[in-house]
């Protein structure tokens, strides 16, 4: 009964902002795109639709796929770790925002007999990842990490197959930190990889290491944690080897954030930052008068989004991702005050 009169008077509440739509059961959204954020999406959606009744289905395919589907207009909402490019922005088929949702960690995780905790430079990852670096004995690597007897095993890399969020994360990292990578490679959702093999979304390349002997991947997280694999500890700008945590994603973040919250905060300057953390976003079109879309809809993805920056956040930490600073949530608040219907302001 309690929980009952908590959903009316939520509903009541969200009201005021909504007059319109209060508690709209019969509403459902459809999202796809970032494997990144998943886990945490799960369990924000399963919240909203026991607190509100409007289902939010989302597909974890990837970011590529999910910024494909925003522009053939076939779901509510993308979802992305990559921020949209300026030119792809320019040739989309209407403005679309950024709103940032959370931050998360993009972490090396291997597997090697007895699972040592290892460190790892920049030039090391990059070299690995490059096929320059082919063993796990090698003296760079062993000279990092004295006292751990590396195995004589070969290394297997593996990467992602399909469009992803994580992997622009990555390689934007590997591009930064190695002028042979970006030369080479570049930065991108999807890269000719040099080497390796290749695993679909995060939960993919995670069950891919764990089952290969000697494998390295790059997964966010949680992927690493929740199936009991090993994470590495990566040496950032200012020299220090980092442990990906919760708070060293966050001290990353410590940075000036564009009003359209596009920003890379990877290599991050932060002294004691985390060098591989990455914001994901919700994307949308500013102007939700589209392909027959209804008011009732468009209120219903803002009110959605309005929830994910404030109640949603809730969930973050307990999930192993670093909610959103203070200056996020502002910036994101005015991107969601702008989206309009009929050229008018949803919120007021």
């Amino acid at each position: 009964m309690i929980e009952k009169v908590k959903k009316i008077l939520m509903g009541l509440a969200m009201g005021t902002l909504f007059p319109s739509l209060i508690m709209a059961g019969n509403i459902e959204l459809l999202g796809a795109g970032a494997t990144f954020p998943y886990p945490l999406y799960t369990k924000m959606f399963d919240v909203y639709y026991n607190t509100t009744g409007v289902k939010v289905n989302y597909q974890s395919i990837g970011s590529g796929g999910g910024q494909r589907q925003l522009l053939n207009k076939t779901v509510d909402f993308g979802a992305s770790d990559a921020f949209m490019t300026d030119e792809q922005l320019k040739n989309a088929p209407a403005e679309i925002l950024h709103i940032p949702i959370c931050l998360g960690a993009v972490v090396p995780t291997y597997n090697l007999p007895g699972e040592p905790e290892l460190k790892f430079t920049p030039e090391i990852l990059a070299d690995i990842f490059l096929g320059k670096i082919v063993k796990w004995n090698d003296e760079r690597i062993a000279s990092v990490n004295p006292g751990i007897s590396l195995p004589d095993m070969s290394i297997i890399v593996v990467h992602r197959s399909d469009g992803s969020g994580t992997t622009f994360i990555w390689t934007d990292y590997l591009s930064k930190v190695s002028n042979e990578w970006k030369e080479k490679v570049g930065a991108g959702t999807s890269v000719n990889w040099p080497v390796g093999i290749g695993g679909k979304g995060n939960e993919g390349v995670s069950g891919l290491v764990k089952q290969i002997p000697g494998s390295i991947g790059y997964v966010e997280l949680i992927y690493a944690l929740n199936n009991n694999m090993p994470v590495g500890i990566v040496k950032n700008k200012k020299g220090k080897f980092v442990k990906p945590s919760i708070e060293t994603v966050s001290l990353a973040a410590s940075t000036n954030l564009p009003d359209d919250t596009r920003v890379s905060i990877t290599d991050t300057d932060a002294p004691d930052g985390y060098p591989v953390s990455g914001f994901t976003w919700i994307l949308v079109y500013k102007e939700q008068n589209y392909g027959g879309r209804s008011r009732e809809k468009a209120e219903a993805l803002v009110k959605l989004l309005w929830w994910m920056i404030h109640d949603g956040q809730k969930y973050t930490k307990e999930l192993h991702y670093a909610p959103l600073p203070r200056n996020a949530v502002l910036k994101a608040e005015k991107i969601i005050k702008s989206i309009t219907y009929n050229g008018k302001n949803i919120l007021q």
